[in-house]
């Protein structure tokens, strides 16, 4: 799965930030939603295959922490982006500031 694809879905990226504080279960992170343990799980396998987490098996239990060094290449991307706005809106505030 591409990184692109798991994050453009918003239950994943709050599964993830979720998951940037702390590693949690599967049932912990379901509390969370309004859906079930087994869809929250179809979520994180889809984060597995991106490599946005990683799990962890003790016992019964599986534990998933976040991964954020992978999204180091979406940051990157949308950088660009962000120097473009900000030279955008730079000019803006100068014209804005020359007119009466």
């Amino acid at each position: 799965m591409d990184v692109y694809q798991a994050i453009a879905d918003s239950n994943r990226r709050k599964l993830l930030d979720l998951l940037l504080s702390q590693e949690r279960s599967v049932q912990e992170l379901a509390r969370h939603f309004e859906f079930t343990i087994g869809a929250v799980s179809q979520h994180l396998k889809i984060l597995l295959a991106s490599g946005l987490v990683a799990r962890r098996k003790e016992g019964r239990f599986r534990y998933y922490r976040a991964r954020p060094e992978t999204l180091k290449e979406v940051h990157e991307w949308t950088e660009q982006y962000s120097q473009f706005w900000e030279s955008r809106l730079d000019r803006l505030g100068d014209y804005l500031d020359k007119t009466p």
